[in-house]
């Protein structure tokens, strides 16, 4: 029986405003270079594929700066193949900078509030699991979800990153909950759904942008409605 449900941040609660696309295509507007919605969903897609994966073997919050900067030159241009766009990694940099410069911040999906709402109401301690290098309470608190949520974990205060066992065991401790009596959400096939099976949690892959149909390691779904029906289900 589930009694705790976690979730990662971006992407599964959370997302730019204004979209990655609108902020993408001004940066790169600056340089000469066009770029399409579809592309920027794909690009994101490989991009944060590719930051999991390195996460999984060294954080990149711990890197210095100069490979900090190496990993976010990659990143971006894998953003930008999405859309057919070859640029060398300096450049990618470059762009990746001015990316930063455009305002924007991290909000809340619309339905972010209802669902966790429909899941408190069931009795469940709900949480928060994030790869950032920031107080739980205070990103929990940037997103106005701090009253919505029991729990926060943030790689910073467990000294470890999603995929590892150890952030989602934090998650457990704080949650007074088995692996098995817990559930975590997220749109990441490595830091989220490998990363659960890894602690002996149950995973769901929340996938708002359609790119994953046909996964079956795990419950896909693609709006956090369709969640409360998962905890009546036995584990597959």
């Amino acid at each position: 029986m589930i009694k705790a449900v976690f979730f990662d941040v971006y992407g599964t609660l959370a997302g730019f405003e204004p979209p990655r696309y609108e902020v993408q295509s001004q940066a790169c507007a600056d340089f000469g270079i066009e770029v399409t919605p579809e592309g920027i969903v794909e690009g994101y897609a490989a991009a944060d594929r590719y930051m999991n994966d390195q996460n999984s073997l060294s954080p990149i919050r711990l890197r210095s700066a100069g490979q900090r900067d190496d990993f976010f030159g990659e990143y971006e241009r894998l953003v930008l193949q999405g859309s057919g766009v070859n640029v060398t990694a300096a450049k990618a940099l470059e762009i990746f900078r001015r990316v930063r410069q455009i305002p924007h911040k991290l909000v809340p999906f619309d339905d972010v509030v209802p669902a966790l709402g429909n899941l408190r109401s069931r009795g469940l301690t709900l949480g928060l699991i994030s790869n950032i290098d920031q107080e739980g309470s205070e990103l929990a608190d940037s997103l106005g979800l701090a009253e919505h949520l029991d729990l926060t974990v943030t790689s910073a205060e467990a000294g470890a990153d999603k995929p590892d066992p150890r952030i989602f065991q934090a998650a457990l401790i704080k949650a007074d909950a088995k692996p098995q009596e817990a559930m975590h959400v997220g749109d990441q096939l490595t830091s989220d759904v490998e990363g659960a099976l890894g602690a002996g949690i149950r995973p769901v892959l929340l996938d708002r942008d359609g790119i994953h149909e046909g996964f079956d390691r795990c419950p896909r779904i693609e709006r956090l409605v369709e969640l409360p029906r998962l905890l009546e289900e036995p584990p597959s």
